[in-house]
């Protein structure tokens, strides 16, 4: 049974949508905000277009205008409500709020966190914003300003560290997490297998493998682009039997829903209503992301449910191949023929039960223990 932290109370501040949770980045606060509450006493403000259902207390009393992040008012909405929750700490998702993070600390003895998805300045320059370095000093602010600072990966701390000037002990990283701690049983994945290979006529010879993303993202649709004219042809060349199971809304319509390369292997699912489902039928999960920071969120769901992987240096950031018990092959960017060779080679390959210090590193219960110890 778990036991509550009475002397920490977080008001966390959430300025978008994430109940419910569908999206990556949506699970990736909603889910961690799960396991943290079975900790400490939690809280959360966010905007109206949330519908929240959850074990603690969500307000949902922002106003849902694109100038929200300007409205001085939220100061006073802020003070109103750590003073009736008695807080200790106030979260800051993303560093968007530099100037409310400021002006809190200011005026205040409550202590500050920021929760970094990204080096969001590096990963604006990575996509070619011109307003990139605008960013790099405003993020540099928040962070410094703020108390504690939780970075999805070892790479953005150490970023923040020797870039923004951030003393490390201020710093802990928080990755994103999933819920299972096991493997899931052969008996489940045998019968998503067959579920999956009937409702989009995969042969049974044929292996399958997954890519999932939001397709109207760049780094998203230039992975696809690299699967469909770099991967493919060259795992054809290898004769290899294979479907390619594309899942994800935003699909351009120039695409034509890739009816071109249906005959190459590529089925195109769409937004699909519970991706789980294609993670447990899936043989392989191919991740070659060239742009965009932070950890792929897809590539730990992959590996939570055990499924062999191949992704790019970029995709890999955060998630070390040494925990995964040979699951991850991370390759160079664009060394195309690699990616067609690790595929090759793990759908070939067997793989033993062990994968404890996967979970140890991404499990959200011990995510969430790690970031309250954090707090002192």
């Amino acid at each position: 049974m778990n036991v509550k932290n009475s002397s920490i109370r977080i008001l966390a501040l959430i300025p978008y949508k994430v109940f419910p949770a569908v999206m990556g980045g949506q699970k990736g606060i909603a889910l961690c905000y799960k396991s943290l509450s079975k900790l400490i006493s939690l809280q959360a403000i966010t905007t109206q277009k949330n519908e929240p259902n959850e074990s603690y207390p969500v307000f949902p009393i922002l106003s849902n205008s694109k100038f929200r992040y300007l409205n001085t008012f939220l100061y006073f909405i802020l003070q109103k409500k750590r003073k009736e929750q008695q807080s200790t700490h106030i979260l800051f998702e993303h560093p968007y709020y530099a100037w409310l993070l400021w002006l809190t600390s200011k005026t205040s003895s409550i202590k500050t966190i920021v929760h970094s998805h990204n080096i969001e300045s590096e990963r604006f320059h990575s996509i070619g914003k011109w307003w990139w370095k605008i960013m790099w000093y405003y993020e540099r602010w928040a962070y410094r300003t703020a108390d504690h600072v939780w970075f999805k990966t070892d790479e953005d701390r150490n970023y923040a560290v020797i870039h923004y000037g951030l003393k490390a002990e201020r710093c802990v990283t928080i990755p994103y997490g999933i819920e299972p701690n096991a493997l899931p049983e052969k008996t489940i994945i045998q019968a998503m297998r067959d579920r999956i290979r009937e409702r989009h006529q995969v042969n049974q010879d044929e292996k399958i493998i997954l890519f999932n993303g939001t397709l109207s993202y760049k780094p998203n649709l230039d992975a696809l682009d690299h699967i469909l004219h770099r991967i493919l042809p060259l795992l054809n060349q290898k004769g290899l039997r294979f479907k390619i199971l594309v899942c994800g809304k935003g699909l351009p319509d120039s695409y034509d829903e890739l009816k071109a390369f249906i005959q190459e292997g590529m089925v195109y699912c769409g937004f699909v209503d519970d991706i789980d489902e294609y993670f447990l039928a899936a043989d392989l999960f191919l991740n070659p992301l060239q742009d965009g920071g932070g950890i792929k969120t897809k590539l730990v769901e992959a590996l939570g449910f055990g499924i062999p992987s191949v992704s790019s240096k970029n995709g890999a950031i955060g998630v070390p191949a040494n925990i995964t018990a040979g699951r991850l092959q991370v390759v160079s960017d664009k060394d195309w023929p690699a990616y067609a060779q690790a595929i090759e080679e793990l759908l070939l390959k067997s793989f033993n039960d062990d994968h404890d210090a996967f979970y140890r590193m991404f499990n959200w219960d011990h995510i969430a223990a790690r970031a309250v110890e954090s707090l002192g």
